[in-house]
C-alpha cells in the first residue's frame, strides 16, 4: 500500500483483457489501450485518458502500453493513451494541454545519480507541469523516498516489483481525479477568502453617519448594481459639525464595476474630511473635482454630486447640485402637500458633473426647510427603471414624488419607507434595477 498518509489505491487484481488500438500512422513511440469491457458501451460512454510516460528506456523491463494490454489489465470505459520521453527535455516537447497524466519513472533522468537528484528530477516535472497529475514509478525497497515524492507534490506513486495492468490503469485514473479534485479544492478555498476579504473590505468602507446631538433621523439604503457586489460606485455620507450644522452628500461615479466603486470611497472620504475642515459649496465642490481627476482610471470618467448643508436650527439649508438629480422634501401640514423638488426651480441651478470642465462652479442655493421635514436624497438608478412591469416609460423624478407620496400616506417612515420605495421601483420596473441604487432620509420631527 502507498505510503501516502491515507489509502489511495486498491491493490486488488481481477482477470480482464485489452486490445491496442493503433495509432495514426507516422506518429511515434504513442499506444492507445482500450481497456476491456468498452466494446460493449456506447460510443459517447468512452473517455480517454492521456498518458505521458518519462522512463529512460520505454520498452525495456517497464512497458507501460504492454501492461495494460495484458489480460490482467484494466477493466473500464476509458481508454489510456501512453505517449513516452526518454528524458525531461523531450518530456517537455511532448507535454500539451490533452495530457491528463505524468507516469514518471524516478531514474529516468541519466543525471540523477542519488535520490536528492531523483527528488530533483520531480521537482522539475512539477515545475514544467503545474496543472497535471503526477504518478511516480520507484523501487519497492525504497518506502520513504516514494512517500517523500508524495509530499514533494506527486499524486501517489507505485512500487515497480508490484506493478500489474490492473494496479496502473486504477492508479493512472485515481491520480487524474485526485489532481482535478485538489485544484478544484484550490480554487474554491481562494474564492472564497477573496469573497470573505472582499465583503470585510466593502462593508468596512460603507460609512457611519455622524449625527450625534442633530436631533435628525438617519435612514439609508444601499443596493449595487454590479451581481454579487456589496458596493457600488454610488455614495453617500453625513455628519454633523462642531457649529451643529448638519451636511449630507449623495453622489455616483460612471460605470460600474470595482474601479468605480473605489472612486466613490475615495470621493466619500474627501467631502467627509473637507467638510469637517470648514469648506462647503462651490470651494468644496472644486477641491474634490481635483481628487477625482487625479485618481480617477482614464479621462471620461466623472461623478455626479448633492449636497445639503443644515443649520444648526434645521430651519434652513444650502444646496449644490453637480449634474446629479435634486432631492425631494416633504414638510408635513405644509402646502402644496406632497413632496416636491428642493428647491423648486431645481432644473435652472447647479453646475456640471465634477470631472466634466477644469473650471466649472457650482452655484449654492438657499432654501427654507421649516420646523417639520423629511428630505429624501437619492441617485439616479432610483429614477432610471421604467414603468408598467419594464413596458412603460421611465419613473423620472415626477414618477419618485408620485411614489413617495403614495408611500408617505400610507404613514411609511425612515427604513420602512425606503426599503419600500425600492421594491416598489423594482415592481415597477418588472425586475432587478440594472444601476446601482443608493437612497437616504433626513427627518426632522420637531
Amino acid at each position: 500500500m502507498p505510503a501516502t498518509g491515507r489509502p489511495l489505491i486498491d491493490h486488488a487484481a481481477h482477470p480482464g483483457g485489452a486490445s491496442v488500438v493503433p495509432d495514426a500512422p507516422g506518429t511515434p513511440r504513442t499506444a492507445a489501450v482500450e481497456l476491456p469491457g468498452q466494446r460493449e458501451q456506447s460510443p459517447q460512454r468512452r473517455t480517454q485518458i492521456n498518458v505521458l510516460l518519462i522512463a529512460g528506456d520505454p520498452g525495456g523491463d517497464l512497458s507501460v502500453p504492454a501492461l495494460l494490454e495484458h489480460p490482467a489489465g484494466p477493466r473500464r470505459e476509458e481508454r489510456i493513451r501512453v505517449r513516452t520521453a526518454r528524458n525531461l527535455t523531450e518530456a517537455e516537447r511532448l507535454l500539451t494541454q490533452d495530457v491528463h497524466c505524468i507516469l514518471l519513472d524516478l531514474s529516468a533522468d541519466g543525471s540523477a545519480d542519488s535520490a536528492e537528484g531523483e527528488l530533483d528530477t520531480l521537482r522539475e516535472v512539477l515545475r514544467i507541469a503545474p496543472e497535471h497529475a503526477v504518478l511516480v514509478l520507484t523501487d519497492g525497497e525504497d518506502a520513504e523516498r516514494a512517500a517523500e515524492a508524495v509530499r514533494v507534490g506527486a499524486q501517489d506513486f507505485l512500487f515497480r516489483d508490484e506493478l500489474d495492468g490492473r494496479l496502473l490503469g486504477r492508479a493512472i485514473r485515481y491520480a487524474v481525479e485526485r489532481k482535478r479534485a485538489d485544484e478544484a479544492h484550490h480554487r474554491l478555498t481562494a474564492a472564497k477568502l477573496s469573497a470573505q476579504e472582499n465583503a470585510r473590505l466593502e462593508r468596512g468602507l460603507l460609512p457611519t453617519p455622524l449625527l450625534a446631538g442633530s436631533g435628525l433621523t438617519f435612514a439609508a439604503r444601499y443596493r449595487p448594481g454590479r451581481s454579487r457586489a456589496l458596493l457600488g460606485g454610488d455614495f453617500y455620507d453625513a455628519v454633523r459639525t462642531s457649529d451643529g450644522s448638519v451636511h449630507a452628500m449623495i453622489g455616483d461615479v460612471s460605470g460600474h464595476g470595482p474601479d468605480e466603486a473605489a472612486l466613490g470611497v475615495e470621493l466619500r472620504i474627501a467631502w467627509r474630511a473637507l467638510t469637517f475642515a470648514g469648506l462647503c459649496g462651490d470651494e468644496l465642490l472644486s477641491t474634490l473635482q481635483q481628487v477625482l481627476e487625479n485618481e480617477r482610471a482614464d479621462e471620461e470618467i466623472f461623478a455626479t454630486l448633492c449636497t445639503v448643508d443644515i443649520s444648526p436650527d434645521g430651519r434652513r439649508a444650502g444646496v449644490c447640485l453637480a449634474g446629479h438629480p435634486a432631492p425631494l422634501i416633504t414638510r408635513p401640514g405644509a402646502l402644496p402637500a406632497g413632496p416636491r423638488l428642493l428647491p423648486d426651480d431645481a432644473e435652472d441651478m447647479g453646475g456640471p458633473a465634477l470631472g466634466l470642465l477644469p473650471r466649472a462652479r457650482w452655484p449654492r442655493r438657499q432654501v427654507e426647510l421649516g420646523g417639520r421635514w423629511s428630505l429624501l436624497m437619492y441617485t439616479d438608478g432610483l429614477i432610471e427603471g421604467r414603468t408598467d412591469n419594464g413596458a412603460g416609460p421611465r419613473l423620472g423624478q415626477d414618477g419618485l414624488l408620485d411614489l413617495t407620496s403614495r408611500l408617505q400616506a400610507r404613514e411609511l417612515r425612515g427604513e420602512g419607507l425606503l426599503a419600500e420605495a425600492v421594491t416598489e421601483v423594482r415592481r415597477l420596473n418588472g425586475g432587478e434595477l440594472t444601476d446601482d441604487v443608493a437612497v437616504l432620509l433626513l427627518d426632522r420631527e420637531r
